[in-house]
């Protein structure tokens, strides 16, 4: 099945391999460069005046995608656009807009059950995750756990080179913590305001 079909179907989509090992190795190379530069900040929940930094809930640090790009993140947002088009063109989403970070996991922190889209907001239609981890063993931990409806949920391995999207809209979902870094560029296409 395609990425439009299973969103359109299950509202859930696992592409293996939407990046080469050789990609995957330029984007940790450019998350590194950032990293060394002092562009991550720990992740916060909240927002205004609510913001705050609770590890407790959310353990990650993040730096977002923002210009200037390095080469492979340029190449990345191309990936993006052309994945924004097939789905407007395939799925009638309505997508305008990309928001994207890296973010950064050290090991045994996770991010406990959330939504993507804040209360009283619409604007995030579907989430994004592309893992960077390689040589990812299963028994590491630091699965990705979606929940349906009826409170089941699966659990996605965080293997190098796999895209995982969702719809945002009331889409539970949890990072299990992992017993080393878990990487990955995570973000949200969206309408516009």
């Amino acid at each position: 099945m395609s990425l439009s079909a299973d969103l359109s179907g299950r509202g859930i989509s696992i592409q293996d391999e939407f990046l080469s090992a050789a990609q995957v190795t330029e984007l940790v190379e450019c998350l590194e460069t950032r990293r060394a530069r002092g562009d991550f900040a720990a992740a916060r929940i909240g927002s205004g005046e609510s913001l705050q930094r609770r590890e407790d809930i959310r353990g990650d640090c993040i730096c977002w995608l923002s210009p200037p790009l390095l080469s492979a993140e340029a190449r990345l947002l191309d990936s993006f656009e052309q994945l924004r088009l097939q789905l407007n063109r395939d799925a009638f989403l309505g997508l305008f807009e990309l928001e994207l970070h890296y973010a950064a996991y050290p090991p045994d922190a996770g991010y406990a059950r959330h939504v993507d889209q804040p209360r009283g907001k619409t604007r995030r239609k579907v989430s994004l995750v592309l893992y960077l981890n390689r040589d990812w063993a299963a028994e590491a931990g630091g699965e990705l756990r979606i929940f349906g409806d009826d409170d089941r949920s699966i659990d996605v391995q965080p293997f190098a080179g796999r895209l995982v999207c969702f719809l945002s809209a009331g889409r539970e979902h949890c990072v299990l913590p992992a017993r080393r870094e878990r990487l990955s560029v995570t973000g949200w296409f969206g309408t516009r305001d």
